[in-house]
């Protein structure tokens, strides 16, 4: 196995090549590689475009993804309504066990229909757009967001809250079931190879060490 999934973040196209998801990513200084070079490379630097699975094109970067903001910052939501004007249905996971720091998010053709994201070692969720969906219900995760009165609660409202906040096996199963879990996929039922490559403004240089 060499899927992806903890540590990392990525994005999971539905029924686009991995040249059309390069280009919307402007990704320069890029390099054919095979899925297990390519995932280990983008653990270090950089962004992999791996070639489709069934119905999703999947993109993969631990730095990188996107460049130069996270999902709790106000560039968030306009970059993946962005990437959906150009690809469709876009739709972005991050999984980091330190901060802590869980999101998915689905965007279609310009609109962001549910984006949510939980940091954990500040007890907040600082982006909730839209209604939960039927899988987020299902598992019980994301479907509270910061709510008034917060600050007055007793434990017990603190534990019921904190119960429907994810966890990193949580993002895996919410990727499985609005397209794929990447963590799933074997290299060697991935014969075809994909792109490697630099988002705007990063310095072609790559860190030595591997954080997987």
């Amino acid at each position: 196995m060499a899927g992806f999934g903890y540590k990392t973040s990525w994005l999971a196209v539905r029924d686009r090549t991995p040249g059309e998801v390069a280009d919307a990513l402007e990704l320069h200084d890029r390099e054919v590689l095979d899925w297990a070079t390519g995932t280990d490379r983008a653990y270090r630097y950089g962004v992999y475009v791996a070639a489709p699975v069934p119905g999703w094109t999947l993109a993969h970067s631990r730095l990188h993804m996107p460049t130069g903001f996270d999902a709790t910052e106000p560039p968030f939501p306009d970059w993946l309504r962005e990437l959906s004007r150009q690809l469709g249905e876009v739709q972005f996971f991050v999984n980091e066990r330190v901060p802590d720091y869980h999101a998915w998010a689905r965007a279609l053709d310009g609109e962001l229909l549910r984006a949510y994201c939980f940091i954990g070692e500040r007890g907040e969720v600082p982006l909730f757009v839209g209604d939960p969906t039927a899988d987020e219900i299902g598992l019980g995760i994301g479907i509270r967001g910061t709510e008034l009165g917060w600050e007055h609660w007793s434990d017990e409202e603190w534990t019921a809250w904190y119960a429907t906040t994810p966890s990193e096996s949580d993002v895996m199963a919410m990727a499985g079931r609005w397209s794929i879990d990447p963590n799933t996929i074997d290299d060697a039922t991935v014969t075809a190879t994909g792109i490697y490559g630099l988002p705007p403004s990063v310095p072609d240089t790559s860190p030595n060490d591997n954080p997987r």
